[in-house]
């Protein structure tokens, strides 16, 4: 069986799988029959797992959307395009920025620019990634990327999970605001289509520099606000002990989202999130983007721009 991480919430069912384990290894000794027993233990995992992952709470969202084993942005493209994906470099001024990347890549014989915020898995990969934070030039790279998308009348694909953008002075003295502020105004004008997809997290600037689309669209087990839960603690209690309140009161899950009209949908998680069956989530999330990108190509690039700008002028009011 393989070796996976568990959340606090999680230990009943990783007492099952230890349970299943110990019941597979007895088995393998050949001095009992296991099947009842595999077959009582296999039922209520399901059933332990379902009752679950159906009643999270917004803190437990948090943490799931942060969860080791979680698909990461190039985990989907890889799967996204059979390894047909072209990365490109640079925003042709300062350097590439490795926490953001893109290029062309192909679903199905159709080709797209996909973009994303990548974090790693160990500590080389994160120090090399810096967390998925990018830096001016990430943001940069990717106004570079979605004009050349354009450019060639390509569809865009972003895909979010970032805990913000780089807070650095570094990024500061080069522009970190400016260069998210211009994203935000030159990607309510592409006249492509433009799907965004919060896979992770969706932590303020950071996400919304890459987050302007027809349809922006949440997996279930993700977030998207203004501030993290922790940040937001403490600033009003000057404590991180306040941040499963904060997470409830920022009201960013998906279905928070959705009410608000903030976003367009949710994309379902298997049950027990996207790391327990990475291959249905990726099927998933392929059937959404091309059923998205069919409906987005029938209207022309005026009546997305007008209905794309109508869309994020409403949001408030």
């Amino acid at each position: 069986m393989m070796e996976r991480s568990y959340l606090d919430f999680e230990k009943p069912i990783e007492e099952i799988h230890s349970q299943i384990a110990q019941t597979l290894e007895i088995g393998d000794k050949g001095q009992v029959d296991i099947k009842s027993t595999l077959k009582e233990l296999e039922l209520k995992l399901i059933k332990t797992t379902k009752n679950i992952f159906e009643n999270l709470n917004p803190w437990q969202k948090v943490q799931l959307s942060r969860h080791p084993d979680r698909p990461y942005t190039l985990d989907y493209i890889n799967s996204l395009t059979n390894g047909d994906f072209l990365e490109l470099h640079g925003d042709r001024n300062v350097k590439d920025d490795k926490a953001m990347i893109g290029g062309f890549g192909s679903i199905d014989d159709k080709t797209y620019m996909i973009i994303g915020q990548q974090k790693g898995r160990n500590t080389k990969q994160r120090k090399y990634r810096n967390f998925g934070m990018a830096n001016p030039e990430g943001y940069r790279k990717a106004l570079r990327l979605m004009k050349l998308a354009e450019k060639f009348n390509k569809p865009i694909v972003t895909l979010i999970d970032t805990p913000g953008a780089y807070p650095g002075l570094e990024a500061e003295e080069r522009g970190q605001g400016e260069a998210i502020a211009r994203n935000l105004y030159e990607m309510m004008l592409l006249k492509v289509p433009v799907i965004c997809i919060i896979i992770g997290e969706g932590a303020s600037g950071g996400a919304l520099g890459i987050g302007i689309g027809d349809k922006v669209i949440m997996l279930e087990n993700t977030w998207y606000s203004v501030i993290s839960p922790e940040s937001c603690s403490s600033i009003l209690w000057r404590s991180w002990d306040y941040k499963e309140t904060a997470a409830e009161a920022l009201k960013l899950t998906g279905k928070d989202m959705l009410k608000n009209k903030l976003i367009d949908s949710i994309i379902k998680e298997p049950v027990g999130g996207a790391h327990a069956e990475p291959e249905k989530m990726f099927r998933k999330l392929k059937t959404e983007i091309k059923k998205n990108i069919e409906e987005l190509e029938k209207l022309s690039p005026e009546n997305r721009i007008k209905l794309r700008t109508e869309k994020f002028s409403n949001m408030g009011n």
